[in-house]
């Protein structure tokens, strides 16, 4: 069975310069692949104060639209990251 999570309201858009969003925060988190999902949320959110990190476990599944606000946190069955983070 699917479920569905929600987050935070959607905040979109990029700006003129290409940069993600236009903030100038980090927007991807290589570094946090195979980490303990709770442990790349905060290091997400304190690289990027302006995102939400979203954890999402096996089984569940997420929307498609890009939200510059959010980032989804994918683990696996071991609650490590399965997918790099990225902003959208």
């Amino acid at each position: 069975m699917s479920l569905r999570i929600p987050y935070p309201p959607c905040v979109s858009g990029l700006s003129s310069d290409g940069d993600i969003c236009g903030t100038g925060y980090k927007s991807v988190w290589p570094n946090t692949l195979g980490m303990d999902g709770k442990q790349a949320k905060e290091i997400i959110e304190k690289d990027n104060p302006l995102v939400t990190g979203v954890i999402i476990s096996p089984g569940f599944y997420v929307s498609h639209d890009f939200c510059c606000n959010r980032v989804w946190v994918f683990v696996d069955k071991h609650h490590k990251v399965s997918v790099v983070p990225k902003v959208g």
